[in-house]
């Protein structure tokens, strides 16, 4: 994978308070915990019991919605690749 795509996924991962990926009708919101080179991994849920890690493909995310909690703004807010 590039590394111009690795470095905007990193600032994905800081933006905001947490980060929403809407792929093929699933939402997946929370956390990106890890970046690796093929992939990301976001965790879910609040606590251990009910949260769920999710390994999403890099291949997989030009098809993604992404967006970030913008704290300052208290609104969702689209991120662009």
């Amino acid at each position: 994978m590039s590394e111009a795509l690795i470095n905007r996924l990193v600032e994905f991962a800081e933006s905001g308070n947490q980060q929403k990926i809407i792929l093929n009708g699933q939402t997946y919101q929370g956390w990106i915990m890890e970046i690796t080179e093929d992939a990301l991994l976001i965790s879910t849920g609040y606590a251990d019991k009910s949260g769920t890690d999710s390994w999403i493909q890099f291949a997989d995310i030009s098809q993604a919605n992404l967006s970030y909690w913008d704290t300052q703004q208290d609104q969702w807010t689209t991120f662009t690749l």
